[in-house]
């Protein structure tokens, strides 16, 4: 599996690269800034790009913005995005177009291993890989606009568990619950919620966050 790596910290770069050809990636391009990212994924076409978001030449959303770009250039290009800290606008704008694979993860999570490596995975295999306190930020920042209030306590640990981009096994492993029990919650998430029911995991967790997302 072809990977585009950006990050601008050596020595996180380094440990990145590492850590993905020990479990089988092959790190196509390595960049530390946005220029070069855009011309490594527009070039290389990888099969998932992890990309820091704040990159020179700007150190502001310079990742982001070249990964987009060449999301547009090269439709549904599988990116999983680093960032510091839970920052909403970018998730907003990685959500937006519901392409392909997408990942927001905060880069303490890297530190877990098995469970960054899954996610680089997912993304690339087109699934979602969201962080969870990304996902309770989106949740809490829509929560008085939107009607979440409608969902019970069970409800919403499921459509948490949703948009990390868990399948109804997972997630009823996780919360200790049947898969028939999971798929009867979605049904009244996305009956509540407005949305047309799918059986394809991917498009229902982008349905749910780019609803949450709206506006």
């Amino acid at each position: 599996m072809r990977v585009v790596v950006a990050e601008d910290l050596a020595l996180l770069r380094d440990g990145l690269i590492r850590l993905l050809e020990a479990h089988g990636f092959e790190v196509v391009a390595a960049v530390d800034n946005g220029p070069d990212l855009l011309r490594a994924l527009v070039d290389e076409r990888p099969d998932v790009a992890v990309v820091d978001v704040r990159l020179p030449p700007t150190l502001t959303d310079e990742g982001l913005r070249a990964a987009l770009a060449a999301r547009a250039e090269v439709p549904g290009l599988p990116v999983l995005v680093l960032s510091q800290y839970v920052e909403r606008l970018y998730a907003r704008e990685l959500l937006a177009d519901g392409r392909g694979g997408i990942g927001y993860l905060l880069k303490d999570r890297v530190s877990d291993v098995n469970e960054f490596v899954a996610a680089v995975r997912r993304v690339a295999d087109g699934g979602t890989a969201l962080d969870p306190t990304v996902v309770a930020k989106l949740l809490d920042s829509r929560a008085r606009t939107l009607p979440l209030d409608r969902l019970t306590a069970r409800e919403r640990e499921v459509l948490a568990h949703m948009a990390q981009g868990r399948t109804n096994a997972a997630i009823g492993g996780a919360l200790f619950i049947t898969e028939k029990a999971v798929a009867k919650h979605t049904n009244n998430i996305f009956t509540k919620l407005g949305l047309q029911a799918s059986e394809d995991d991917n498009r229902r967790v982008l349905a749910v966050l780019a609803y949450l997302e709206q506006g």
